[in-house]
């Protein structure tokens, strides 16, 4: 979703930049629920406020809705059917192609030295092997980014 969000976003409407689509995923990436849900919301929100958020959030639900209707109605029948099977598997290999697209369309804009490079891996290693959950680490980094702007801040303050 999010390659697709962000084209639409900041290449085509160009309602924002690569540092607002980083901030906007950044925000609904910490949010408990699906993400296209939570930027629909999101960027409704930001575009129209509340009626807009409203819309957005409705014009993503409502199709995705239909279709998993159909799809459960339809599944019973075909599910051992080799061919399902065979596009199952299919579907699930170009949905890891997309996530390492996102990860690399992010991480372009996010990574810009090698503080931020550190902070990613160690985010990585701390969630896929440590297996600490992503709101712990999200709060973690939250609270060692205001201690650290503080100290920025105070230092400034000091060197005047």
């Amino acid at each position: 979703m999010i390659p697709i969000l962000r084209q639409a976003m900041v290449e085509d409407k160009k309602w924002f930049d690569d540092e607002e689509m980083l901030d906007i995923i950044t925000v609904c990436q910490s949010l408990p629920g699906v993400i296209a849900i939570n930027m629909a919301t999101f960027v409704g929100f930001k575009r129209r406020k509340f009626l807009g958020s409203l819309v957005a959030t409705f014009g993503v639900i409502l199709p995705s809705f239909v279709i998993i209707i159909f799809i459960a109605m339809g599944l019973n029948f075909i599910k051992d059917n080799p061919y399902v099977l065979g596009a199952m598997g299919g579907l699930r290999a170009a949905a890891t192609g997309m996530v390492a697209y996102a990860t690399y369309t992010i991480g372009k804009v996010a990574i810009k030295d090698i503080e931020s490079a550190n902070i990613a891996v160690l985010a990585f290693i701390l969630m896929a092997f440590m297996h600490i959950s992503i709101m712990v680490i999200i709060s973690m980094l939250i609270i060692l980014g205001v201690i650290k702007t503080y100290l920025n801040i105070k230092k400034m303050g000091d060197d005047l």
